[in-house]
């Protein structure tokens, strides 16, 4: 199946203890699409300036991302964000926000974009991701993304949004403020509640869970030493997560399970430079080999223990 992810295409200026750059490439449908890429083809929705070189529209033929509905506006400049990352890599300091052209984006859908099966609406104003859900009406499966900004000053129509959708990918604290619950056990009851098929809640450096009406599924993050950029990283593992779910005939909780798996395996390589760097570097046997990794990690035995009874 195909997927259609529509949110920003951007510029970042990152600085971490590791490392610093001026200017890469970034924004969510750029990390999301590169990561789902591997996994299925997908159609990218969002707007760039002039600005926008060659050297960038090569990263997403590179990946054959379908860019025809990245529309360009000829004077305008590309929405650029800086910030930086103190040793604490869990929390961006923002330098600089300069929305330009995504300040007054409205999607455009084409006809292709629009037949998608799975969908993600990433981080843009609830009420354009309300309209592009009802734009991919016959979509199959569909997951949206928010942050804090839009639960603090429009938050009944963020709710009208999750309730349109199958699934939400947002991290711990963006769940306890949208539900007003400290455990997120509990808020991810009451976002279910609101209609969904699936939550997930990430959770940086610890991982992401997965909930479902039924289930319950928690993936550890990938250990790794160096973590150089952070940024992008939620985008990539829902790129891997609704990647790996357009890939499969049915969608199940098995399914969801190893898309959540697939998720922190694509987040993982993301960390280890900096923007789209390592993503887009990326090749098959990497991300099968570090899947396995992931077995390997979370699998046990399953022997109960028995008391020895002594005299």
């Amino acid at each position: 199946m195909s997927l259609t992810v529509v949110g920003s295409v951007a510029f970042d200026a990152l600085e971490t203890p590791f490392g610093k750059r001026d200017r890469v490439l970034g924004g969510a449908a750029t990390h999301f699409g590169l990561s789902a890429s591997f996994f299925t083809e997908v159609n990218a929705v969002g707007v760039v300036g002039g600005d926008f070189t060659d050297a960038e529209w090569d990263v997403f033929r590179r990946h054959h991302i379908n860019t025809d509905d990245i529309e360009v506006v000829p004077d305008g400049k590309t929405f650029f964000w800086s910030g930086r990352y103190d040793y604490d890599m869990n929390t961006a300091q923002t330098l600089d926000t300069q929305l330009t052209v995504f300040a007054t984006f409205a999607p455009k859908i084409s006809k292709n974009s629009k037949k998608a099966p799975v969908v993600f609406l990433a981080n843009i104003q609830p009420t354009l991701q309300l309209g592009v859900r009802k734009q991919c009406e016959n979509a199959e499966f569909v997951a949206m993304d928010t942050m804090n900004y839009w639960i603090s000053s429009v938050k009944d129509e963020l709710l009208e949004t999750v309730k349109a959708v199958d699934c939400i990918i947002i991290n711990d604290a963006e769940a306890r403020q949208l539900t007003d619950e400290p455990n997120i056990h509990k808020a991810a009851k009451a976002i279910m509640d609101l209609g969904l098929r699936a939550v997930v809640i990430k959770r940086g450096e610890y991982g992401a869970t997965l909930f479902t009406p039924t289930s319950f599924f928690s993936t550890p993050a990938y250990p790794l030493e160096s973590v150089f950029d952070p940024t992008g990283a939620g985008d990539t593992f829902a790129g891997g997560f609704m990647g790996y779910i357009a890939a499969q005939k049915d969608i199940n909780d098995d399914t969801l399970r190893r898309a959540c798996v697939y998720g922190s395996v694509m987040a993982s390589f993301n960390v280890e430079k900096f923007g789209t760097e390592r993503v887009d570097e990326l090749d098959y046997p990497e991300i099968n080999q570090r899947f396995k990794d992931f077995k390997r990690m979370t699998h046990f035995d399953d022997i109960p223990f028995e008391r020895a009874v002594t005299a």
